[in-house]
């Protein structure tokens, strides 16, 4: 698809914590979801296979830009405490939101956790619906960041 351009939103933090309780927080994320983001996570639960296994579904609700998202994502590969890729569920959105990824890299005694989204858009949109754009990647950026943050903060309490 030549005429449509990715752009990749992406939000590193550095944690004091191991690979594994980062991908343990993930493990157990239908206990953790809300607490992960009290404002903007609702509902997260698996309705087929089993949890962070390559062809399960999950299903979420979550608050971006003050609009409630209803949405489905199938995992398209977990590398255990590495990496945790998704895609959404309906192949129409997939040609707009290609994938999104979580990795953990160990740093030492600590590990950076990233998590990182595509979108995929014609020049057309990107120049009718700039304004538009650049809100919802904001909104999506302050998102991530707040995850990130949260996590952080959970997680080397945990530590304590």
């Amino acid at each position: 698809m030549g005429f449509l351009k990715d752009i990749i939103i992406r939000h590193s933090i550095e944690i004091k914590t191991t690979p594994e309780k980062i991908f343990d927080f993930f493990a157990h994320l239908e206990k953790n979801y809300k607490t992960w983001h009290p404002d903007d996570h609702v509902v997260f639960r698996w309705i087929k296979g089993k949890p962070w296994e390559e062809g399960s579904i999950l299903y979420a609700e979550e608050y971006l830009h003050g609009k409630l998202h209803k949405l489905k994502f199938r995992i398209t590969k977990v590398v255990p405490n590495r990496e945790i890729e998704y895609v959404p569920l309906f192949w129409l959105l997939r040609i707009y939101f290609p994938k999104n990824t979580f990795t953990i890299e160990p740093k030492g005694e600590n590990c950076i956790f990233t998590a990182t989204g595509s979108i995929r858009v014609g020049w057309l949109f990107k120049k009718l619906a700039k304004n538009k754009l650049e809100f919802g990647i904001e909104c999506v950026k302050k998102h991530m960041k707040e995850e990130g943050e949260n996590l952080k903060r959970l997680l080397e309490n945990q530590n304590d």
